[in-house]
């Protein structure tokens, strides 16, 4: 088997090594664009010599999305294409050339994997329009939740730092009757000095609570005249030398059209998500997966995609990410290591999620949870990601079956959710000093003061 190992370029051309089946370098590197024309001229390269039945593998970083064209063009031509880990790659070219890097080396290690390590290559199953259509919808929808809760963030900031108090007064600070009023009563110099009963009708007009808006104006008030005075000149009526309220209203009514937008997009992307979702997944087994909803179901479906090609649990597993990092040596291994980065960051994230509401619910999921928490000493994250092992096991298994998931006892008993409500009320509720004593902050001083009596003792005469 010969191997081609591409070096892509997200602007410039790709570089192209082949390699023979020793791992013998054949011609020089290879510079093409991605156009048919020239892939099809390394193609034929690649095959000159060569038997007619030889097969060919082409290995390549996942650089951007410039993997995609390349991987098209040669698996539609019977060419197994493998994506590798780009740390290996980085680890690798740097035992090839420790001070120095060029795009040969780059290449010439990608031929090399298939030997150097084997055992970690996978053939790319490339998913079909549909799950690559809802993979970038999922993607889309996550971005714009971000840009969301950003803004929030942004606009709560600012009103915590130049409207002390006002959060406590209006409760929601994005209703709709609290933006009218930002329109046309945030400047708080004039606020203070209105009349309660102007500012109620405008506060009951504006959709406030009527039974409230008397309380809410007296409070915006109140706000205003604090405001007044911590950012006011001493002279009663000048405007505060720190805080342009006028240009501060200005910036949170702008952020206010963007959440707005924002909103609006998110929705719109949400439905064509479900749509095609519910598509791809008529049956929608996954929902009965207590814990899994439609949005994480959808993103398990789109992600996931062909699940025969997961042969075995550890591989989904290792797929996924869910899974700490491993160092071994002799007959001592760490615990407790970081996940590792594999897998695409939104299965990390409903995994934990849907794990998170799954213990509640499913009796052999909370017995997890307790177990680690009540007798391996994790904290609670670290419970609940060990739980949503076992959720991306479930989903694993709904998908490669295509039958709702049942829910059952630790022993293998079928219960309803009342029952299993029941039994984990009874036997897994992990106490609250428990809690506690694995919180991060009781975790750390454990260790401080290991290590205060290590240097104690380490301090002592005669040591």
């Amino acid at each position: 088997m010969r191997t081609i190992g591409i070096d892509l370029a997200i602007t410039g051309t790709h570089k192209a090594v082949i390699v023979d089946e020793r791992g013998n370098a054949i011609g020089g590197v290879i510079h093409f664009r991605t156009d048919p024309v020239e892939l099809e001229a390394v193609l034929r390269r690649a095959w000159e010599g060569a038997d007619e039945d030889e097969p060919l593998r082409v290995v390549m970083e996942p650089t951007g999305l410039a993997w995609l064209p390349v991987a098209s063009y040669c698996i539609q031509r019977g060419i197994t294409v493998y994506l590798v880990n780009t740390q290996q790659v980085s680890d690798l070219r740097k035992f090839y050339s420790k001070h120095a890097r060029s795009d040969r080396i780059s290449a010439r290690v990608l031929a090399r994997l298939p030997w150097v390590s084997p055992e970690t290559l996978h053939p790319l199953d490339l998913a079909d329009a549909d799950h690559l259509s809802g993979q970038r919808w999922c993607k889309q929808q996550e971005e714009l939740a971000q840009l969301i809760t950003a803004t929030k963030n942004r606009v709560q900031a600012w009103e915590r730092a130049f409207w002390p108090g006002l959060e406590e007064v209006v409760g929601d600070l994005f209703a709709a009757w609290v933006c009218r009023w930002r329109e046309v009563w945030y400047n708080p110099w004039p606020l203070q000095g209105v009349e309660t009963k102007q500012l109620v009708a405008f506060l009951v007009e504006a959709g406030a609570d009527p039974e409230a808006a008397e309380s809410l104006a007296a409070g915006l008030q109140a706000v205003a005249c604090r405001v007044v005075a911590l950012f006011g000149r001493p002279q009663q009526g000048r405007p505060s030398p720190y805080v342009d309220y006028a240009a501060l209203q200005d910036q949170v009514l702008r952020e206010l059209r963007l959440l707005a937008y924002y909103e609006a997009e998110h929705q719109a992307v949400s439905r064509q998500v479900q749509r095609l979702y519910r598509q791809v997944h008529p049956g929608r087994e996954l929902e009965s997966i207590r814990g899994v909803g439609s949005d994480g179901a959808a993103v398990y479906v789109f992600f996931v995609g062909n699940v025969e090609r997961f042969t075995s649990q550890k591989k989904f597993r290792g797929w996924s990410g869910l899974v700490p990092g491993s160092d071994q040596s002799g007959d001592a291994e760490k615990k407790g290591l970081r996940l590792t980065h594999a897998g695409p960051d939104l299965i990390k994230k409903y995994a934990y999620i849907n794990a998170e509401v799954g213990r509640q619910w499913d009796p052999q999921l909370a017995a997890i949870y307790y177990d680690q928490m009540m007798h391996k000493g994790k904290h609670h994250v670290q419970a609940v990601c060990c739980c949503a092992t076992h959720i991306l096991d479930r989903v694993r298994a709904v998908l490669r079956d295509g039958r709702p998931y049942e829910l059952r006892d630790v022993d293998g008993t079928p219960v309803t959710w009342q029952e299993a409500r029941a039994i984990i009320a009874e036997r897994y509720q992990v106490p609250e000093e428990v809690r506690q004593r694995n919180s991060k902050r009781a975790r750390q001083a454990r260790r401080d003061q290991q290590a205060e009596h290590k240097r104690k003792k380490r301090s002592r005469p005669g040591r």
